[in-house]
């Protein structure tokens, strides 16, 4: 069992890394046009509701892994807050990935929207690097 839940938390961290394009594909909405920004938002806005799939796949294996070995409690809360903090912030960045496609198409400029997106993706970014640096260095009792 613990082998299988393995093989789906890496799965689960493949399927985040979305989240480690995210930035340069927020920074690529501005060269577009109109249609193409619609679009690029669009597609991302759809990407970030997969990678939410993909944290809960997260939470329930990675649950079970910690409880099969000796982590210090350091560890475990690190792993946990980055990973709530990740799940928060994925969440809060849909809704600015949404308006980009809804303030393009009202004729609106998007650039707010654009700017705020693309801050909560670096922040998700550098969040998630430090997750997988705590994962590939586990800190143990």
């Amino acid at each position: 069992m613990f082998k299988i839940m393995l093989l789906l938390h890496v799965i689960g961290a493949a399927g985040m890394g979305f989240y480690l394009i995210l930035p340069a594909l927020v920074g690529k909405v501005t060269k577009l046009t109109g249609a193409g920004q619609e679009g690029l938002a669009a597609g991302l806005s759809s990407a970030n509701r997969i990678a939410q799939y993909f944290l809960i796949v997260q939470l329930l294996t990675g649950g079970y892994l910690m409880s099969q070995s000796d982590y210090s409690v350091a560890w475990m809360i690190i792993a946990t807050v980055g990973f709530l903090a990740i799940a928060a912030l994925g969440g809060i960045a849909s809704k600015p990935l949404k308006l980009i496609g809804t303030s393009i198409r009202d004729g609106q400029s998007a650039a707010a929207h654009i700017g705020k997106a693309r801050t909560l993706s670096f922040i998700i970014l550098i969040i998630y690097v430090v997750i997988l640096y705590f994962m590939v260095n586990p800190i143990y009792k």
